[in-house]
């Protein structure tokens, strides 16, 4: 079996080349970062050039497009959208040129409109209004993208996983920035509002569920647990005091305007579309992946102390 990730440098993307690696799979890892999994065979590229993932994904089984750019500031200049839906459209079009047996895309639960509220399910409207946030209509325009090309032939899944958190987060990821704030005792004040949050292993698995059973141009939820910032730092073992919101709408204009010119900071911001996300604190249902993926989100308490002790095994945290 041969398998192309792109994005394969970052969280979700290790966890899963190091997965496939470990089941004995040729990994070519698509990214413009090295990986940090040994054994794949790493192609320095963007996934908007066309061209050069025609040439990624030549005689490749399966490609998992996990390529993107996060962003809690909005837009960066073009930058999210340019990456999150031409990138989709780009490895899209090279996949089904290059005759790949499946595409499996993994969007996020951000592509649905989170200002519903209720219950948040496969039916639920997408991320299409202007005044949503610039990257949940990046991941819902990336979906219609990948729903394009499956009109065209294209073998493709969609999988929209919740909050993720877990471990081999080598950077770390934004919510791994955060937990790791909160054991360093750096975070004595935590922002109102919660999410669901999943295991990265779990994405994994229903990743590649998808690409064995998932139904051509279906999307799949994978959510795992829904917590308030409060019970996620209670369940981490954190004693955090939360703001009061009329606060948090103060200053996060201000923590806006911060981020944005300190990105690497932007993860611990309380700026307007992060709270956007905490404050819809979604209800979502993953029957549909537990169907026909078999999604079992395992125990937040096992995710929170693997993360922990991955964090001190890497010198992240102190012993």
């Amino acid at each position: 079996m041969r398998s192309v990730v792109t994005g394969g440098a970052g969280h979700v993307g290790t966890n899963l080349v190091n997965a496939l690696l470990a089941d004995g799979q040729e990994v070519r890892v698509v990214d413009l970062r090295p990986p940090s999994a040994t054994g794949a065979h790493w192609i320095q590229a963007d996934v908007r050039d066309e061209a050069a993932m025609r040439r990624a994904f030549a005689e490749a089984d399966v490609v998992y497009h996990l390529a993107a750019v996060i962003s809690v500031v909005g837009g960066r200049g073009g930058l999210v959208r340019s990456v999150n839906v031409d990138g989709c459209r780009s490895v899209a079009a090279a996949a089904r040129q290059s005759g790949v047996r499946r595409l499996v895309h993994c969007s996020s639960v951000h592509a649905f409109d989170l200002r519903a509220g209720g219950v948040v399910d496969e039916s639920a409207p997408r991320a299409l209004a202007a005044e949503l946030p610039a990257y949940d209509r990046s991941k819902a325009a990336g979906e219609e993208e990948i729903g394009r090309a499956v009109a065209d032939g294209l073998d493709a899944v969609c999988l929209n996983p919740t909050g993720i958190i877990g471990p081999d987060d080598a950077r770390p990821s934004r919510m791994g920035t955060v937990l790791r704030a909160m054991w360093r005792g750096r975070m004595p004040a935590i922002v109102d509002g919660g999410f669901d949050w999943v295991d990265v292993r779990d994405v994994v698995l229903a990743l590649r569920a998808a690409a064995e059973r998932g139904r051509t141009g279906e999307s799949y939820l994978v959510p795992g647990h829904r917590l308030s910032i409060t019970e996620l730092a209670h369940r981490a073992g954190v004693a955090a005091r939360p703001v009061p919101g009329w606060l948090v709408g103060a200053v996060s204009p201000l923590a806006t305007v911060v981020a944005r010119c300190r990105p690497d900071h932007s993860a611990l911001m309380p700026t307007r579309e992060a709270m956007h996300a905490l404050h819809s604190f979604p209800v979502v249902r993953g029957a549909k992946a537990e169907r026909e993926l078999g999604h079992r989100p395992r125990a937040i308490a096992e995710t929170l102390a693997d993360l922990q002790a991955y964090f001190r095994a890497n010198g992240h945290l102190k012993p």
